[in-house]
């Protein structure tokens, strides 16, 4: 199985604070990988440098001596020095933590956004066809400001919004943050979903627990380092890592 995306000696400072020292994790083409690890472990910070983000810091907050180390290689192209647009133009989408919909706009002019990059307007008739089989509620909802949205269908907007830019390994932060027990259920499914279409995925989550019921492969972050990897159920199976790292 060809290797998605793979970081070696991946690290990330701002000024003096080490947010991410010397990480390195892989995903594989068709697979679901989670990041857990508790608030301020550096998991959000992982998935912007992937992402391109600190790198984006660099160069419009100099003075910020943002730096960033390290190798990223996405389908076998070193991606770690380009801007974020050039990566989620190669298929590397970022669905972000708290969802952040465009608010006054509607539910459809925010999948349309996501699909700013595709040219063929076929293309992008196809992909919002295929989230609305994916969340129908999406299309129910359609003209509806995207403002007036529960917390859940708004995350769920976002994963919809990610996806109409042709994802090839999706970059999911904390999808449940701020949900209620009853939403993470459907919302999670939605994610396996995902992957069962055939997209790569990399989920970031606190709930580790739900994280690793899901996932192929797990990395456990503590303060920016990566402390524990394996299958999940050697993962939950490992109780100094239950109790020390994942609060279970």
């Amino acid at each position: 199985m060809r290797q998605s995306i793979q970081t070696h000696e991946l690290s990330v400072a701002y000024g003096k604070a080490l947010l991410l020292h010397d990480v390195g994790i892989e995903v594989r083409e068709g697979e679901l990988v989670t990041v857990v690890g508790s608030n301020g472990a550096g998991k959000t910070t992982l998935l912007r440098a992937l992402a391109g983000l600190v790198r984006w810091d660099q160069r419009v907050h100099p003075h910020e001596e943002v730096r960033l180390g390290g190798r990223v290689w996405f389908l076998e192209e070193r991606i770690d020095e380009l801007l974020p647009h050039e990566i989620a133009a190669r298929g590397l989408i970022l669905c972000p933590e708290r969802r952040r919909p465009f608010r006054e706009m509607t539910v459809r002019e925010n999948l349309l956004a996501g699909a700013y990059l595709v040219r063929s307007r076929r293309e992008v008739a196809e992909r919002l066809s295929d989230v609305y089989r994916l969340f129908p509620l999406l299309r129910d909802r359609a003209r509806q400001r995207a403002g007036t949205l529960s917390g859940g269908e708004q995350q769920m907007l976002a994963i919809a919004r990610a996806l109409m830019g042709g994802p090839k390994l999706l970059l999911v932060d904390e999808p449940s943050t701020g949900l209620a027990p009853l939403v993470k259920e459907p919302l999670f499914s939605r994610i396996r979903e995902v992957k069962e279409m055939g997209v790569s995925v990399l989920l970031v989550e606190q709930d580790a627990a739900i994280a690793l019921s899901l996932a192929d492969w797990g990395y456990v972050l503590s303060q920016g380092r990566v402390v524990a990897e394996g299958p999940p159920e050697n993962l939950l199976g490992d109780e100094v890592v239950r109790r020390s790292y994942l609060g279970l």
